[in-house]
């Protein structure tokens, strides 16, 4: 029977990253992430959950997410779920799942996305009437055709293809 281990998660960090060297020099890294859930019960209330979930990052990443994350961060993680077993000194058998990441995406938060959010708004807003008024200084350049095969090179961003006939076949469709 075939299987399909894959987890996205995004959610904030909830303590700084645990960086850990191994004695073969390998890097990993444990994050906490906190994933909120909103939604409204049977009597229509809305109830927040919380899914909390240790992340072990690997390698050069590990070392990437040490240097840039922090608590309360906002992170995208991408990779698979693993289930760790063992023994309590009292004998009580203990697991829990955790996330052994392929990718960590670092997102903007609190304030930097705020601040993000604005200049990506400024970026599209409307022009105000002083801006409007003032002349454009843009040299307008007649297009020309392109016709493919007479050496004609393509502007900027286009491609100039040589058209050719569609090629027949026997299928009857």
């Amino acid at each position: 029977m075939a299987s399909y281990n894959r987890v996205i998660m995004m959610g904030n960090l909830t303590r700084d990253p645990e960086l850990k060297q191994l004695n073969s020099g390998q890097s990993v890294c444990r994050l906490g992430l906190a994933s909120n859930r909103q939604f409204k019960n049977k009597t229509g209330a809305m109830v927040q959950e919380v899914c909390f979930v240790d992340v072990d990052v690997w390698g050069p990443q590990a070392d990437s997410c040490r240097q840039y994350l922090s608590k309360g961060r906002a992170v995208l993680v991408e990779g698979r779920l693993k289930l760790d077993s063992w023994q309590e000194d009292d004998g009580t058998k203990r697991s829990k799942h955790s996330i052994v990441a392929d990718r960590v995406t670092f997102l903007p938060a609190g304030a930097q996305a705020d601040e993000s959010a604005n200049e990506q708004s400024e970026e599209f807003a409307p022009a105000t009437k002083s801006e409007e008024a003032k002349p454009a200084r843009i040299k307008k350049v007649a297009a020309k055709p392109i016709i493919p095969g007479d050496g004609a090179v393509a502007p900027r961003g286009e491609v100039a293809l040589k058209d050719e006939a569609p090629f027949e076949d026997d299928l009857p469709f």
